[in-house]
């Protein structure tokens, strides 16, 4: 069935048939149809003080703003990360900003962190009825200069930190100029010090532990994952995500689309995303990682989880693929054991 809907949304711009795959997802919730399109794998394991069902969850930048987290969560996932989100409000880039590469098995995006605000946001969380596992991803505003990125992460922080149970600091989107700056050495550190002063602060008058995790780019050099697991470690910072999108081009040169800007994600940057996992694993063999990047079968997800991570999200390959994707990466990753 998803296949049949996916060859008519593929005629459609690819931003235009996101929302209205999404439009028609929040129906079929509504109606009650929701929960017989996905499938519930019960694997459960506990990471960050947190118990997730199964360990497939699905990756920050599909439902930025928690609009469809009800109709999302029905679908069989372990945990649902919505976001990225902003102080403000921001239309993000001009379109058409999404494309993709169906030959590659790949999505190119510079979004720029469209979004509706963090305040929006939270006004959705908090009315949802989903019981799940929800992590919600902050980001800064364009407009912010990169030397006061802190703020923006902070007053997000404060915002979500009651209605998240886990927060992902987003510093490894390239569509936002400097962002990824932010990613080594004293940035990184001042940042991260900062956040996890803040957090810390927070939990304490909720009485509730809510832990932060770090999103990494996979365009990063052993000595540069090396910098940033020792930031990881140093602050304190409870699991990180590997990986955001990439910029090489190496994979897709010559298909449509391949020289748009932006970011790439899909089977592209599986191996990028492992190899960063794998070096993550050597130097933090406690740190739980969430890998992220090119997950399109059950036999990805396995492979990424020998790579060393602990939990999967979906994204690319949940557009190819569609809800069946979930049950069967879970199915295969119980199947393999822990």
């Amino acid at each position: 069935m998803y296949s049949l809907a996916r060859s008519l949304l593929f005629r459609l711009d690819a931003e235009k048939a996101h929302g209205l795959a999404l439009s028609a997802l929040d129906l079929a919730h509504r109606l009650g149809m929701g929960r017989a399109l996905g499938s519930r794998v019960e694997d459960p394991v506990e990471l960050m003080g947190l118990r997730f069902p199964n360990r497939v969850g699905l990756a920050a930048g599909l439902d930025k703003n928690a609009d469809h987290l009800d109709a999302l969560g029905a679908l069989g996932f372990g945990f649902v990360e919505v976001g990225t989100v902003t102080p403000r409000p921001q239309d993000g880039n001009p379109r058409p900003r999404l494309f993709r590469l169906p030959e590659a098995g790949a999505i190119i995006n510079r979004m720029g962190f469209n979004n509706a605000g963090v305040d929006h946001l939270v006004a959705n969380v908090r009315a949802s009825r989903y019981d799940g596992v929800i992590g919600i991803n902050i980001g800064k505003n364009l407009t912010t200069p990169v030397e006061r990125a802190v703020d923006d992460y902070l007053l997000c922080l404060r915002k979500v930190h009651a209605h998240a149970h886990y927060v992902t600091v987003n510093i490894s989107s390239p569509n936002t100029p400097g962002l990824r700056n932010l990613q080594f050495g004293e940035h990184l550190d001042q940042l991260l010090g900062a956040l996890r002063e803040q957090a810390d602060r927070l939990d304490r008058d909720a009485g509730r532990r809510v832990p932060l995790a770090v999103k990494i780019a996979p365009d990063m050099k052993a000595d540069e994952v090396a910098l940033v697991a020792r930031s990881l470690e140093a602050t304190g910072i409870d699991a990180v995500i590997a990986t955001n999108t990439t910029v090489s081009r190496e994979a897709v040169e010559g298909l449509p689309h391949a020289d748009e800007q932006g970011g790439l994600s899909g089977r592209p940057v599986f191996e990028a995303s492992n190899a960063v996992i794998r070096e993550l694993r050597r130097r933090l063999p406690d740190l739980p990682i969430i890998g992220v990047g090119g997950i399109d079968s059950g036999e990805a997800a396995v492979v990424k989880r020998e790579a060393g991570a602990d939990l999967v999200q979906l994204y690319s390959g949940f557009i190819y693929r569609g809800p069946g994707l979930v049950g069967e990466c879970a199915r295969a990753l119980k199947a393999h054991g822990h």
